[in-house]
């Protein structure tokens, strides 16, 4: 049997958001990715002790970006489409790179995505951290390039 020559897990901090081919801003966090296939469970006739299961829906988890508040208004306008009934479905990459952060090794495609929520950032006098605005993504599907 063959192994693998570097088995090392990607580093969760290597990562970059494009969106319609365009790095926007610096994320700081992307969670939620994921994918549910709902079970539809049945019983066959004559064999009522049996429970079998099918595959049914599929349920796209909401991905949310965290990023650091700039005088950029592109993420603030795109959201604003959908406040308005407009939405503007955007195609989203979340890329993750190799360990000094230049290459990519993993790809994951956001079809048709559109933001459906925003929070702003704490303001907070007494702290220096940086100001974090949240972005919820909806999407069709996934793709794993």
């Amino acid at each position: 049997m063959r192994v693998p020559e570097n088995l090392d897990p990607y580093r969760s901090y290597n990562f970059k958001i494009v969106i319609q081919g365009v790095v926007e801003g610096h994320f700081t966090q992307c969670s939620g990715l994921g994918v549910r296939v709902g079970v539809i469970r049945y019983r066959e006739g004559g064999n009522g002790q049996v429970a079998r299961a099918l595959p049914g829906r599929v349920e796209y988890a909401d991905v949310e970006l965290k990023y650091g508040l700039t005088k950029s208004r592109e993420l603030w306008d795109w959201l604003m489409t959908a406040v308005q009934g407009e939405v503007v479905r955007k195609n989203v990459s979340i890329l993750m790179l190799d360990a000094q952060g230049t290459q990519e090794v993993m790809r994951w495609n956001l079809v048709n995505a559109w933001p459906s929520q925003w929070r702003g950032a704490v303001l907070d006098a007494m702290s220096q951290e940086a100001a974090l605005e949240h972005l919820t993504l909806v999407y069709d599907t996934l793709e794993r390039a």
